[in-house]
């Protein structure tokens, strides 16, 4: 995939940068695969705005995803490759022999055409999904399981891949994208290859009207607040936050306090993303 450049007509499009979508094959997505999304806005089940700057956007539907993988020993025939407007990475529509169509997220180097495969014999090609203690070592995977069955959690977004380092007993070592070592048990089922849609990263916006066709609402910094919607607010023209730490709206340490509370899964961390060890 390709970006294009914009020619600067208008303000907004000097150095903006979109996808050339050369790699999509069909423009209308398969209807039994689309549920409706609806916009809750950020609020909650009572109305209450539990995130913000969200609201607006394109409406859109959402597409079924097969992240499980859990249709076994049947081949499936990659019939077209489809934009998704819910995520950075594209899709390919799957075919499979009994005549069922699913979607997966689509790796790099699948085309139409291609015969994929979910199974523990199947051959280490791109798009193919096997159990890890079947993958060989330094080998590049996505979509990766963290509990047999439940499907693929790891490693989704575009241009992404982890790489398989080592098999010990029941669980192998993966470097995932953000460089941390996690133990993964070897029964857990993972996507040989690298997601596609390597471009994503290179697309540049341009203009704020593009973020708000996704949804997002603008985002007002602190210290333009007033001291009663913020703690960084008031005072005579700019000022600094004033105090030791920067704060949420709520009067929360944020930016570089650690909010980690799940302590069940550190001793699957071999190696944390910070390069420093547990």
């Amino acid at each position: 995939m390709a970006v294009k450049v914009y020619k600067p007509v208008t303000p907004g499009q000097r150095g903006m940068t979109g996808y050339t979508f050369e790699e999509i094959t069909k423009s209308k997505p398969e209807r039994s695969l689309l549920v409706i999304r609806k916009n809750h806005a950020g609020r909650n089940s009572y109305g209450k705005v539990t995130v913000r700057h969200q609201g607006g956007g394109n409406r859109r539907y959402i597409r079924l995803v097969d992240f499980r993988r859990d249709k076994r020993d049947i081949p499936a025939r990659v019939s077209a490759i489809e934009y998704d407007p819910n995520r950075t990475a594209r899709l390919a529509l799957l075919v499979y022999a009994d005549g069922e169509k699913r979607y997966i997220v689509a790796p790099l180097g699948l085309k139409v055409g291609d015969t994929i495969l979910t199974s523990a014999q199947a051959e280490i090609r791109p798009g193919n999904s096997l159990p890890i203690a079947n993958i060989p070592v330094g080998t590049m995977i996505h979509n990766i399981e963290l509990k047999s069955g439940k499907g693929g959690q790891l490693v989704r977004a575009a241009g992404t891949a982890a790489q398989l380092v080592a098999k010990e007993g029941d669980y192998a070592q993966i470097r995932l994208p953000s460089g941390e070592v996690r133990l993964v048990p070897q029964v857990c089922y993972a996507t040989i290859g690298q997601v596609g849609n390597l471009d994503h990263s290179n697309v540049k916006l341009g203009k704020a009207g593009r973020k708000r066709h996704m949804g997002v609402r603008p985002t007002v910094r602190g210290t333009a607040m007033s001291p009663r919607d913020h703690p960084h607010g008031g005072g005579e023209g700019r000022q600094p936050a004033g105090m030791p730490g920067p704060k949420s709206p709520w009067g929360r340490p944020t930016r570089g306090y650690k909010t980690r509370r799940n302590k069940t899964s550190d001793k699957f961390i071999v190696r944390r993303r910070n390069a420093g060890t547990r």
